[in-house]
């Protein structure tokens, strides 16, 4: 199973539909409730409910979630209701469409569920109708909506962000150290569709600190990420030189951060890091070291990039 332990929890929605198609014979008998084995969709929706739990155990590579909310509804196939999910030519012949909805709160999605759910539950009509029809299919399953996780990175920006990464390290500045952490945060934001028009290595120096960043401030660099200097020990003077000027204070930030990082190491909350605005640019400070830099980059983007949106007076 692929680790998905990097993944923020959010909520998480999808949307599936599946057809059976029947005699017009056969929908006369379910409308006059006259089937053999009885009630048809009280029962079929229980197996699509039952389907959508068991998924993990039917499918190696699905993780287990957590369904918090679920429906499955039934209706006759008919052109009026149903012509924004399917052909024209599905309308010549008459069936039963299933629909099923689901929401979840956690760290990978729940479409397979659903998908599941829509099938059994097909799969329990078919059992059910099979000995007064002979010529029952199932078919045009399909996901209709999925939200949550990568489906809303979109939302958060609407063009490309700009950054810049400023490296605060003495040993990095003085080349007795190689810079790891600067490039994983280059890798991160391109790889979220960030443009990174900037990098620079500084000395732990509060006074080159300050006036690097407020150089890019001055470029209206959307987003500037530091590393390095974020701890407790003598030369961490990044926290520091960030908030003597910042104009604005964004501990949200830096709250999911350190929450995020205590969910996996319990010296995270060691880490001083804070966050802000300057102008139309936020400023995030990233510890120095490269698991530290890439755990709380999981935590924030992309939904860091709404900021800009904010700062220019969009609202939420």
């Amino acid at each position: 199973m692929r680790d998905i332990t990097h993944k923020q929890i959010t909520l998480r929605s999808a949307k599936a539909i599946a057809v059976i198609f029947c005699s017009p014979a056969t929908v006369q008998v379910i409308k006059h409730d006259k089937l053999p084995k009885g009630n048809l969709f009280d029962v079929a929706k229980a197996a699509g409910f039952i389907g959508a739990k068991q998924t993990p155990t039917l499918l190696p590579h699905c993780h287990p979630v957590t369904i918090d909310a679920m429906e499955i509804n039934f209706a006759f196939l008919d052109k009026t209701d149903h012509e924004i999910f399917f052909n024209e030519n599905i309308f010549d012949r008459s069936g039963i469409v299933i629909i099923g909805e689901a929401k979840s709160i956690g760290r990978t999605g729940i479409e397979m569920e659903m998908l599941t759910a829509v099938s059994v539950a097909a799969l329990e009509i078919y059992d059910m109708l099979k000995p007064i029809d002979t010529e029952l299919e199932i078919g045009h399953i399909k996901l209709l909506e999925k939200k949550g996780g990568k489906s809303d990175r979109k939302k958060y920006f609407s063009t490309p962000p700009t950054c810049a990464i400023l490296v605060c390290s003495d040993s990095t500045a003085e080349g007795k150290r190689q810079d790891t952490s600067g490039i994983l945060i280059k890798e991160m934001l391109q790889n979220v569709n960030a443009n990174v028009i900037g990098y620079q290595i500084v000395p732990d120096n509060k006074a080159q600190i300050q006036q690097q960043i407020q150089q890019w401030v001055q470029q209206d660099v959307h987003f500037i990420f530091t590393t390095g200097g974020t701890g407790l020990g003598p030369r961490d003077n990044t926290v520091t030189a960030v908030k003597e000027i910042l104009e604005r204070d964004a501990d949200g930030i830096t709250e999911a951060m350190r929450h995020y990082g205590q969910m996996r190491t319990p010296v995270a909350m060691m880490s001083r890091g804070v966050a802000g605005s300057i102008a139309n640019t936020l400023i995030v400070t990233l510890p120095g070291s490269s698991d530290g830099a890439r755990e709380s980059l999981e935590a924030i983007l992309p939904a860091v990039f709404h900021a800009r949106k904010m700062m220019k007076g969009g609202g939420h």
